[in-house]
């Protein structure tokens, strides 16, 4: 008997799903877009034109990330929004500190079923910060990949384009013995440090995600899936007003491995463990893993999201911004001489 003829489909790559899927996705993105996008989502590349006017000598700023094991949360929690705006916000994050402006963004979404309800709830999260930091998202890919991924699982990327001019460009270069460091406060965890306060809270306290805890007035899930917070809005006004020295982004190493990244040689920085309030989520890991606190600080933001590098002379200036913007901003130490290290106090 002749054996019927073999289709895609039956592998499990469904391409006419695929493209009923890649269609909502292509509204979702068209609300995004600027005045420099030059392509429609489906070509083979993004297109993209720059303001030659407003930036005279453009330098391109690019930076790529993912959302890491908190997807395991939004997995078990079916709510797959939030994700999206992780990802967007902390790509801004990582460009806005070297004085980008965010251009356009491209995402990667890799599951091994499609499932369009889930993509696209994926795809709008992206959509609406894309929207909120004035950035288009003029592209990106949708891999199904069955067997590769466990089912209801997926993973996402993304990947994004800024622009600054030459002489606009903020590389840590102008930090100087005095200057004084600025935290701005996180909305949580953000997106790193998952694997461990995953361990912790479904593993030794044998939390569920729907778990009320009192310590947090939160529940678990609700408290690990808060979005990842994009400083944009505020840095943007410091950028144009030229008030600081230096941005770092608080992400995976806390501000012990970050804040050396912007620090130019025979510099350090001294930080006043003190200076502001850690969140109850921060503590209530510490606890429950009994972690000492120096592993804490290379683990977790710890309640600061960014930290500003500012010259004492413009300290009143970015005060001010901050205060026009609604933003809390915490002095938390000062730039000493050293060996791009932090110390705490």
């Amino acid at each position: 008997m002749k054996a019927s003829p073999s289709t895609y489909a039956e592998a499990g790559v469904d391409i006419e799903r695929a493209q009923r899927t890649k269609q909502r996705i292509r509204y979702l993105a068209h609300k995004t877009f600027t005045r420099g996008v030059l392509s429609d989502i489906g070509s083979f590349g993004g297109m993209f034109a720059l303001d030659k006017h407003k930036y005279p000598e453009p330098v391109l700023v690019s930076s790529v990330d993912g959302v890491g094991t908190k997807l395991k949360v939004a997995f078990e929690m079916k709510v797959h929004h939030t994700v999206g705006a992780d990802l967007v916000n902390h790509c801004v994050n990582d460009i806005a500190v070297q004085g980008a402006t965010p251009l356009f963004f491209m995402d990667y979404l890799a599951t091994g079923r499609l499932e369009p309800d889930v993509a696209e709830n994926v795809v709008s999260g992206i959509a609406e910060a894309c929207k909120q930091n004035g950035c288009a998202l003029i592209g990106g890919e949708t891999a199904e990949m069955p067997g590769f991924y466990l089912p209801g699982e997926y993973d996402l990327a993304g990947f994004i384009v800024g622009v600054a001019n030459r002489e606009s460009l903020i590389t840590g270069d102008k930090v100087e013995v005095g200057d004084i460091l600025i935290g701005l406060p996180s909305n949580g965890l953000h997106t790193n440090g998952y694997a461990l306060a995953r361990k912790l809270l479904f593993g030794t306290a044998r939390y569920s995600p729907e778990t009320y805890v009192n310590e947090l007035k939160n529940k678990v899930g609700a408290e690990l899936l808060r979005t990842h917070k994009s400083y944009w809005p505020v840095l943007k006004r410091l950028i144009e007003s030229e008030a600081v020295n230096a941005m770092a982004h608080i992400t995976g190493g806390g501000i012990t491995d970050n804040l050396p990244r912007v620090l130019p040689k025979g510099t350090a920085a001294v930080v006043e463990r003190s200076a502001w309030p850690v969140q109850p989520i921060f503590e209530h890991l510490q606890k429950i893993g009994d972690i000492e606190s120096d592993e804490m600080l290379r683990t977790f933001n710890m309640g600061i999201g960014m930290v500003l590098v500012v010259p004492s002379k413009k300290f009143k200036r970015v005060q001010q911004v901050l205060d026009r913007t609604g933003e809390k901003g915490y002095t938390i130490g000062r730039i000493v001489k050293g060996d791009r290290k932090v110390q705490y106090s």
